[in-house]
């Protein structure tokens, strides 16, 4: 499991004085970046072989600034040729936000999904967790 820490910052509020709902998917995308680096080490973007095919979020309860926020990262499941990432948020003991991300391993030249090669495959199974 990869876990980040993220202080809320204070442009993120709304109205109402929580954290405002589109922030959280900023964060979960984020909160993958140690996962984009098992596919490309160097983070050069334009080498990096996922695009991402569907985001969910479920607000659990309210997020509020001034306390810095878990976010909770792992595999949940590893198909053919996508896989989806599972997150939660944190804030103050309490789970705050759950999502999930397909990611989708691409070939930017021929426009079309491909099947993940099996030495990412292998590292990506070291990070399933089943809930």
């Amino acid at each position: 499991m990869f876990t980040l820490s993220i202080t809320p910052r204070f442009y993120e509020t709304d109205a109402f004085g929580h954290i405002n709902n589109t922030v959280i998917t900023g964060w979960f995308e984020t909160a993958r970046e140690p996962i984009f680096r098992l596919f490309n080490p160097s983070m050069v973007i334009k080498n990096l072989p996922l695009i991402l095919a569907r985001v969910e979020v479920d607000f659990v309860a309210q997020i509020y600034y001034g306390a810095d926020i878990e976010i909770k990262t792992w595999i949940e499941h590893i198909g053919n040729s996508s896989f989806i990432v599972a997150h939660e948020a944190w804030q103050n003991n309490q789970c705050v936000a759950r999502g999930k991300a397909v990611q989708v391993y691409f070939d930017f030249i021929t426009q079309k999904s491909s099947p993940i090669p099996e030495p990412d495959r292998i590292q990506l199974q070291q990070h399933v967790i089943l809930v």
